[in-house]
């Protein structure tokens, strides 16, 4: 008979880590339409990518990307995105930002 297993206590979700899902607008550079941008920020961030609307061609890529994750997760994807060199602008600003 395997062993009973030990009750986790509940995980409290702080405003930090409750799962919220934002959009932004995406423009690539010509230098990046050909890169897996998309692929790599799922790899290194812990945030589901969803592609709403997108419309590239051989020397402009634009998208609506919605992410889902934990708000602080997101703005470090946010984050890692610009230094790719990869333009973000949020779809909706929030009236009520920290």
């Amino acid at each position: 008979m395997p062993a009973p297993r030990k009750k986790q206590a509940p995980q409290r979700k702080t405003p930090n880590s409750a799962q919220e899902s934002r959009r932004f607008w995406l423009t690539y550079p010509p230098k990046l339409i050909q890169s897996p941008v998309i692929w790599e920020l799922a790899q290194k961030f812990e945030v589901v990518s969803n592609i709403r609307q997108a419309s590239v061609s051989d020397v402009l890529g634009i998208l609506c990307l919605e992410l889902e994750g934990r708000r602080s997760v997101i703005k470090k994807a946010v984050r890692w995105l610009e230094k790719q060199g990869v333009s973000v602008e949020p779809v909706e600003i929030n009236v009520i930002e920290s």
